[in-house]
């Protein structure tokens, strides 16, 4: 039993019927433990877009196009406006992934100098430079088997470009003061707000590098080019904040229903969250008004 056994029959006890019974629950067992599995793939597969609401025209192919890419190696590129939700689809393409069990590892590009995210991405021995008072480990070994996520792509400087266009052809690097070769077993996801064509154009980003990072592009639309998920996502984010802050909000006005569909919402999704989390806490019945919305809105 210690070694994996379901059942043992002792010895001279053997009855035929015993037998079928013990092997007929034998057979159940193994057919839950299929089923379990099974169910667990249909809630991953559930789930990595649970966060993602839409059902508009443009989110359904998205939505498509992300279940056909998530199973694959290919390395992905996510474009569009701040705000539109381009770090949650990254985690939903690692967790429709067969490495949904292993790292999602996210690095925010405009928030680093480029010395500093060389260090972040590749890491860096101990007296590398000034400051470096022990061996790191960088974020390329951190998502070892995972995913990569590299966030405002369009930031890094020509040297990193370098680097990583090193890894994606040949999955190597080096650590940063050192000459000893690492590899990486690591998926790609990268997202930017700015045009990387037009950077290419004018000599900001290396083109052999752009193509390498758009084998599979997805755009985001702004919230303003699919209205009809506004209402979607602000019942959404009403009921995640109304539970957060224990209030008895669960509708809209008409006026402010109207209000939203109204604003042009250049913050996106995010700027809807943070105005659904202000009406929540203002609002004084079960409805929020137009008076609890922010007045920017």
């Amino acid at each position: 039993m210690k070694r994996g056994a379901d059942d043992y029959i002792a010895k001279g006890r053997l009855q035929i019927d015993e037998l079928e019974m013990r092997i007929a629950r034998a057979l159940r067992r193994q057919n839950l433990e299929s089923e379990n599995v099974s169910l667990r793939k249909q809630l991953d597969a559930k789930f990595g877009l649970e966060n993602i609401i839409g059902d508009s025209p443009a989110m359904k192919e998205i939505f498509e196009i992300v279940q056909q890419v998530a199973p694959s190696r290919a390395t992905v590129l996510l474009t569009g406006e701040s705000g539109t939700g381009k770090e949650i689809f990254a985690k939903a393409i690692h967790q429709l992934s067969p490495r949904a069990q292993q790292p999602f590892v996210a690095v925010h590009c405009a928030a680093l100098s480029p010395t500093l995210l060389e260090s972040e991405l590749f890491g860096h021995e101990r007296g590398a430079f000034t400051g470096a008072h022990e061996r790191r480990i960088g974020r390329f070994e951190q998502a070892q088997g995972g995913t990569l996520f590299l966030d405002e792509i369009g930031e890094i400087d020509a040297s990193v470009q370098v680097k990583l266009l090193r890894f994606l052809g040949e999955r190597t690097f080096e650590r940063v003061g050192s000459n000893k070769t690492l590899t990486a077993d690591v998926r790609l996801i990268a997202a930017t707000n700015k045009n990387l064509e037009e950077l290419v154009k004018t000599g900001k980003f290396r083109e052999d590098l752009f193509f390498r990072l758009r084998v599979v592009e997805i755009h985001l639309p702004p919230l303003r080019e699919r209205p009809g998920d506004i209402p979607l996502l602000a019942q959404k984010f009403l009921r995640e904040f109304a539970k957060e802050n224990q209030k008895p909000v669960n509708d809209f006005t008409t006026d402010a229903l109207q209000r939203l569909m109204n604003y042009s919402w250049p913050g996106n999704v995010r700027e809807l969250r943070t105005s659904m989390e202000h009406a929540v806490v203002l609002c004084r019945g079960e409805k929020i008004s137009a008076r609890d919305l922010p007045a920017s809105t």
